[in-house]
């Protein structure tokens, strides 16, 4: 029995890490090294609770929401705010689809520079393409609250960006 349950465990994990990295990528605003310790810690709390898993509707949604907790409650230490290096590496994991490093560097540098909860909900909201309903039981907020949070960083980000994200749409 419980074999069957690891084996359930790793098939789950192996099918979800590239998901859950590629989630915790742009949450961590390309800080790879981030992103893999919110996938670990992730994958670790569901560990904890696989044998339960039965009672949860859908292990996938699960695995993203406690990804963006640990995402939000790692933004809450103050340990948090060091950064090791002020540049990305050069090589590394793709985090957005598509092939054009210089504006998926500029996306990933404006996203950053949005407060945790409005990069949360941007996440969730149009790289997850979550309702705003699954946005707000993962954040532990209101429906309201997302809406307005996501309208406010949507705007945020546009006056970071500013005209430099047309120069990259004829791409």
């Amino acid at each position: 029995m419980r074999q069957g349950r690891r084996d359930g465990f790793r098939e789950f994990a192996a099918g979800r890490s590239g998901h859950l990295y590629r989630s915790a990528c742009l949450l961590a605003s390309g800080d790879t090294h981030l992103a893999e310790d919110l996938v670990q810690e992730t994958l670790g709390r569901m560990y904890l609770l696989w044998g339960r898993i039965s009672r949860i509707d859908n292990p996938a949604a699960y695995a993203q929401t406690v990804l963006v907790r640990a995402f939000l409650t790692h933004q809450r230490r103050r340990s948090s705010k060091e950064r090791p290096v002020g540049d990305f590496p050069e090589s590394g994991a793709s985090v957005a689809g598509g092939t054009d490093p210089v504006l998926r560097l500029t996306l990933l540098e404006a996203l950053g520079r949005l407060a945790p909860k409005d990069r949360a909900v941007l996440v969730l909201r149009y790289w997850e393409d979550r309702s705003v309903e699954e946005t707000a039981d993962a954040m532990n907020a209101s429906s309201a609250a997302v809406r307005t949070r996501t309208s406010r960083a949507l705007a945020r980000l546009r006056d970071q960006l500013g005209g430099s994200l047309a120069e990259f749409a004829d791409h």
